[in-house]
């Protein structure tokens, strides 16, 4: 039987078990270990030694727990209320402005825990009633908060760039600083869409009645400041790392530490909340670190199939596609994916391919990060079954119909584009950051 075989056999396995409802790490796990024993005999066990071996010295590695049980006690002490809180009073005036405060909120949320589920969570709780409450429409509103809950995964702490710094071996800390760029410009890029459509449609998002608006300007301060503290608390995370004062590793642990203090002070942290949070992060982590581990097996056999080179021989030799031709093609196959696929198996399904392949063409593994991030944050919200799209359906109210949902997503997606489009066209976007911050 050729490689070549070998590696689509492999591919359609791990495929139909995923299909079956397997997990995302046993699936791949199983179909790289039975491929390496097949191939190799009793040596291809090593393979799955040597990747929970390479898992174990990845020092950076120790940042996934920090970051996420950060997030999980901002939001499970309800800290993120306050920010909430803050945007509504201060943006309430404006046409659209809770839509755009609740942008500003999934900005700062992605900022706290850097997963898209979490955004998701607090928006669908927090902010989805008081926007519904308010007249806004409701399509508007299901898809602001899908829109805004993806940028989790593209804002540091981003747990997903994070993975793909495994996968392909590229510092987390530079992926990181080129996700930052990028994920602000879509927020901005949603936020003059809200207040573009808001105005030509001033029913789509009333501004505040006035009694409302008529509050004191001491009591406008008082929210502004209890809003402001996740900002100071990634701020403090933050600021020693990108002057180069402390590691990766020791700005994670100063993060969770400053959360958690933030929580105490505050008198949020009891003991549900305490062991929520720590049930949770050692969940997520756990995760995160099985599909890793999976991966890297997976990585391993297809490097010794050689089918990396046999991919490129294809389309630059025999289809005599440019490489920019290539990665485009790329993309598309993400958002094809990403209609039953989640992030992390889109991810560790292709990558031992494309990122290989993406080197080999030319281009930056930073900015691919970038690009792939992005493009699954808009396979997250295509139909039919985009993953935020089936999160939002269990946490929207009854009156929240599926079609309302799907057809919410449609002018956030087109924007989405355009942002990835602009990514694609201007690296810099990406690329300018972790480079000023790196040559310092």
């Amino acid at each position: 039987m050729s490689y070549e075989l070998i590696a689509i056999l492999m591919f359609s396995t791990m495929m139909l078990m995923l299909m079956t409802g397997q997990r995302v790490f046993g699936a791949i796990g199983f179909v790289a270990v039975l491929a390496a024993l097949l191939l190799w005999g009793t040596g291809g066990s090593d393979i799955g030694f040597a990747a929970a071996m390479k898992l174990m010295k990845w020092y950076p590695l120790l940042t996934l727990p920090m970051f996420i049980f950060m997030g999980y006690v901002l939001s499970e002490s309800r800290l993120a209320d306050d920010l909430y809180r803050m945007f509504h009073v201060w943006m309430g005036p404006v046409r659209g402005g809770l839509a755009i405060g609740t942008i500003g909120l999934m900005v700062l949320v992605s900022a706290m825990n850097g997963l898209s589920v979490a955004g998701m969570a607090i928006g669908a709780t927090i902010a989805l009633p008081e926007l519904l409450r308010r007249g806004y429409d409701k399509k508007m509103v299901t898809g602001v908060i899908q829109a805004g809950s993806s940028l989790g995964i593209l804002v540091p702490p981003s747990v997903v760039l994070v993975l793909y710094a495994m996968i392909a071996r590229q510092p987390v800390g530079q992926l990181w600083l080129a996700g930052v760029f990028p994920g602000l410009m879509m927020a901005a890029l949603f936020i003059v869409y809200i207040a573009i459509r808001c105005r030509i449609q001033p029913n789509l998002g009333p501004a505040l009645p006035k009694d409302e608006r008529t509050i004191p300007l001491n009591e406008k301060l008082k929210l502004l400041r209890a809003g402001l503290l996740p900002i100071l608390i990634f701020l403090a995370m933050m600021v020693p790392f990108v002057n180069g004062w402390t590691s990766l590793v020791e700005s994670s642990a100063i993060g969770a530490l400053t959360a958690l203090l933030a929580a105490v002070l505050k008198g949020r942290m009891n003991k549900k909340v305490f062991e929520t949070s720590v049930r949770q992060t050692l969940a997520v982590s756990c995760m995160f670190m099985w599909i890793i581990l999976a991966a890297l097996g997976f990585g391993a056999v297809f490097d010794g199939l050689g089918a990396v080179r046999a991919i490129d021989t294809l389309f630059s030799e025999q289809l005599g596609f440019s490489p920019w031709t290539t990665l485009i093609l790329m993309q598309v196959s993400f958002l094809l994916m990403g209609t039953f696929l989640d992030d992390t198996a889109m991810l560790v399904i292709v990558a031992p391919l494309y990122v290989p392949l993406v080197h080999a063409l030319g281009f930056d593994l930073i900015w691919y990060g970038v690009l792939y991030t992005i493009t699954t944050q808009i396979a997250y919200m295509t139909p039919p079954f985009g993953y935020n799209l089936f999160l939002m359906r269990a946490m929207a109210p009854p009156e929240i119909r599926l079609r309302d949902i799907y057809s919410s997503i449609v002018p956030f997606v087109f924007v989405m584009i355009a942002a990835l489009i602009l990514v694609m066209a201007f690296p810099g976007i990406a690329l300018w950051f972790p480079e000023y911050i790196y040559s310092k």
